[in-house]
């Protein structure tokens, strides 16, 4: 059985553009480059080998330059372009295997689509292109209205129903591409540089509805950028592509900090870490010890495997013991840290290394890392936060 936690699965999907894509799959396979092939065979490798796992309800940016294979690939998930090779298998279904009818039907209820150009009819108000779809899918066309006028509204173009694309601006045009793909109820929401036409002020402001959108939705996003500082900005997972190949999957954090080659480490060597990489990702594991159980035997067993111990007291965060601090005071010293309840200083994990400057700078060497309930999950530095960001 497929993890219920993955909604698009891609396996080992190849795409060759040429006249006999399948004659040349050979070479391709034992490492042939993109212009070495397009020298010898006159043909180009638009996807090579690349297999993901998307979960549900995510965010998923794939992002590269012109050229990385990224729209290709986004392509294969509802057949717009059909795979050399390989696997897009959705909700336990393998999408290559679906006929015609089956396939529409697949289009129509389950997977829709934003282009970078707003593919809006110019002869029909906003509500007409929001239920075009609906309309043609048989839905009555006073329910296709009041659907529609409920995604209107969500994109926040209410009081626009009932004018053209041409008196819209971009960004309110794309926010009409938006509410027509949200119509259709659709599980998997594609957005292939959606937002890369648009004016840098209303691509901020198109991606914060975006992610306003998504937490009311959630929604399973594929996402296609070149923007780098788009993907850290609204991919909860980011992928990587060069040239039609993975080179790397991970957290905006994990690419930033664990770039996985050169190519990457390029590619994120500009950004500003301590705006994007969180305190949650590069917190240490401490255990944790209630206050009443503080011994010396205890403290000495602990700190053998951690880095420090979060004393706390009804799941709260009371105090630290470090090794330093063990090691230099022993038993002696745990009384006063038992006793201390004010001194303590919290982060939380979602916090950003910029977010965090001010409480590290008035707080002693460490400080406790805390979820959203305010239960510890770990420790910083100041020297951990400035090694992030200087990627040491």
């Amino acid at each position: 059985m497929a993890d219920k936690s993955i909604k698009i699965t891609v396996e080992n999907i190849f795409k060759i553009f040429g006249s006999n894509p399948d004659s040349v799959m050979d070479q391709v396979r034992a490492g042939a480059s993109k212009s070495e092939l397009l020298e010898k065979t006159g043909h180009v490798i638009g996807i090579r080998d690349v297999s993901l796992k998307i979960p549900a309800g995510e965010t998923f940016v794939i992002m590269g330059l012109s050229g990385s294979g990224k729209s290709t690939l986004i392509r294969h998930f509802n057949r717009l372009i059909e795979p050399t090779a390989g696997k897009i298998i959705i909700d336990d279904v393998n999408v290559m295997n679906l006929g015609e009818a089956a396939l529409r039907e697949f289009r129509r209820n389950k997977i829709s689509m934003v282009f970078q150009r707003f593919a809006l009819l110019p002869h029909k108000t906003v509500l007409e292109n929001v239920i075009y779809g609906l309309v043609i899918a048989g839905m009555k066309k006073a329910a296709a209205i009041v659907h529609g006028m409920e995604q209107i509204d969500l994109v926040g173009l209410n009081g626009f129903e009932n004018h053209y694309p041409n008196q819209l601006s971009g960004g309110m045009q794309q926010r009409v591409g938006l509410a027509r793909a949200l119509a259709t109820d659709a599980e998997i929401l594609l957005m292939d540089e959606a937002f890369s036409a648009l004016d840098p002020l209303i691509r901020n402001d198109m991606q914060d509805q975006l992610k306003e959108l998504q937490a009311r939705l959630h929604k399973t996003i594929v996402f296609i950028t070149h923007d780098l500082d788009e993907a850290l900005r609204i991919g909860d997972t980011i992928a990587i592509l060069k040239d039609g190949e993975l080179r790397q999957v991970g957290s905006g954090a994990e690419i930033l900090l664990n770039p996985a080659d050169d190519y990457v480490e390029r590619f994120v060597r500009d950004v500003n870490r301590a705006r994007i990489v969180t305190i949650g990702s590069i917190a240490r594991p401490a255990a944790q010890l209630a206050c009443s159980k503080v011994t010396a035997a205890s403290c000495k067993k602990l700190l053998t495997t951690q880095e420090a111990i979060i004393v706390t007291e009804a799941g709260k965060p009371k105090n630290i013991i470090s090794r330093e601090f063990f090691a230099r005071y022993g038993s002696a010293g745990l009384k006063s840290k038992k006793s201390e309840t004010d001194d303590v200083a919290c982060i939380n994990q979602s916090a950003t290394l910029e977010e965090s400057f001010s409480m590290l700078a008035n707080s002693d060497e460490m400080a406790v890392v805390i979820d959203e309930g305010s239960k510890p999950v770990g420790v910083i530095t100041p020297k951990v936060v400035l090694k992030a960001m200087a990627r040491c």
